[in-house]
């Protein structure tokens, strides 16, 4: 069944061609395009397109298909083309004519855009939440392990002296401006296309801001050319939200596979958490954050692809936008799988303790010595070469207490002010408002 049917058939091949994926991809976007008509419905209703006894029974069949859809018993047909033409056709079979009526003034190009939004903002929601009990997990490890201390490193050589504490703690700040980006990608996705029709806008006297206050959006896109042309342009800017995440993440795994590794021995995991080999038996693998580090870098290049399948098109709707949701929908999953495991293994991370006690790091002290000489008199410069000569003559020991005391140093890491970002950030999202909204169109 096509909703565009005019009475005869198109070729075997080119609906093969054409629908490639949809009805597979569509699944993911069953229960949102629901939303999208129940809105659509009433506001047909209350601009007099719609009478209310046909209202009250789209409304009910709608119901139906949301809730089959979210318990995932939801199918389309193999003769169907789309999720749209199913729940078309499944409004119709019940309802008879109330259902072909809910297409009026709206097009399927309409439909899908504003189902990918609100598919977008629910995974977004559930993605934020993550990141935030992810972030006060790194800032509760940066508390607990502030005293532990560990070399720091520039160009792979030892550097200067950090701690555990600076090290979870500036995974939590990245997370910080990642949910920067993320409010930016959330803001742009959370406005409403629906209206725009097939691109151009309708003759019917509908009201847009009607479906947008239904939806819970912003605001709608008010242009309805630029509605359609923002279809692959929203999802690039979610996925390079989403990328800017995953690059947070995987520095992360990168770095507790360097340093579980025996040549540094910095942290470790219980062994039920490691993999083995099948020759080597004495193997104990990262290899649970190899695997979200590839998931990671997979999910970083998604905005490159997205942007090419976009990049050299016209305004106006056109075939080629079908290819996003094959790319664009599986990654809310892997982005999620990549939070969920982070929740879970964070905590499992036991650091090592007093590592500096090692003498191979003693020259990661000699900026502590240089300073105490400057603080004494003594030019920079010259220190410097003093301390240097030192080093390399096989001369310097270090063994004093640091006291590091600035904003963001080793004795005062701000996790209070990063904290206060974050929440600050995280309050701006009104997550509250955007479910009362849904609340009352589902239980309307």
């Amino acid at each position: 069944m096509k909703l565009w049917d005019k009475g005869f058939d198109t070729a075997e091949f080119v609906n093969r061609f054409t629908v490639g994926k949809d009805r597979e991809m569509d699944l993911y976007l069953a229960q949102y395009d629901a939303l999208g008509c129940m809105a659509h419905a009433q506001m047909l209703s209350e601009c007099g397109l719609l009478s209310k006894e046909d209202n009250e029974k789209l409304q009910s069949g709608l119901k139906d298909i949301f809730k089959m859809a979210s318990e995932g018993r939801f199918e389309i047909l193999p003769d169907v083309e789309d999720v749209h033409s199913q729940i078309e056709f499944l409004l119709t079979e019940k309802l008879g004519d109330a259902g072909k009526r809910i297409h009026t003034a709206r097009s399927r190009n309409d439909q899908v855009v504003v189902a990918v939004r609100l598919f977008s903002r629910s995974k977004l929601m559930k993605i934020i939440e993550s990141v935030k009990n992810v972030f006060e997990t790194f800032i509760s490890l940066s508390d607990k392990y502030k005293n532990y201390l560990m070399p720091g490193y520039t160009h792979l050589q030892i550097a200067m002296p950090s701690s555990f504490g600076l090290w979870f703690g500036c995974y939590a700040e990245s997370l910080a401006d990642d949910l920067q980006t993320l409010l930016s990608a959330w803001k742009i996705n959370n406005r409403n296309p629906l209206g725009s029709a097939a691109g151009y806008g309708s003759s019917f006297p509908i009201d847009r801001q009607l479906t947008t206050n239904l939806l819970g959006f912003y605001s709608p896109d008010y242009n309805s050319v630029y509605a359609q042309m923002t279809r692959g342009k929203v999802e690039t800017v979610v996925a390079s939200a989403l990328a800017q995440l995953s690059q947070t993440l995987s520095k992360f795994a990168a770095d507790c596979c360097l340093f579980m590794s025996q040549n540094f021995k910095f942290i470790s995991l219980p062994k039920e958490y490691t993999t083995g080999s099948s020759i080597m038996p004495h193997k104990a693998n990262p290899d649970v954050f190899e695997l979200m580090r590839a998931y990671c870098n997979k999910i970083s290049v998604l905005p490159f692809e997205l942007n090419r399948i976009t990049g050299n098109l016209t305004c106006g709707y056109f075939r080629d936008l079908q290819l996003l949701k094959e790319s664009y929908l599986p990654i809310f999953e892997r982005m999620q799988l990549c939070l969920d495991f982070m929740e879970f293994i964070l905590p499992k991370i036991e650091p090592q303790k007093d590592i500096l006690d090692n003498q191979m790091y003693q020259p990661i002290f000699t900026v502590e010595a240089l300073n105490e000489l400057v603080v004494k008199g003594v030019p920079f410069r010259d220190a410097y070469k003093e301390v240097g000569h030192a080093v390399f003559e096989g001369r310097f020991h270090w063994d004093k207490p640091l006291n590091h005391t600035h904003i963001g140093s080793i004795g005062n890491l701000c996790n209070d002010k990063i904290t206060a970002l974050f929440n600050k950030i995280y309050k701006e999202f009104d997550f509250e408002s955007i479910n009362n909204a849904l609340n009352n169109l589902i239980n309307k």
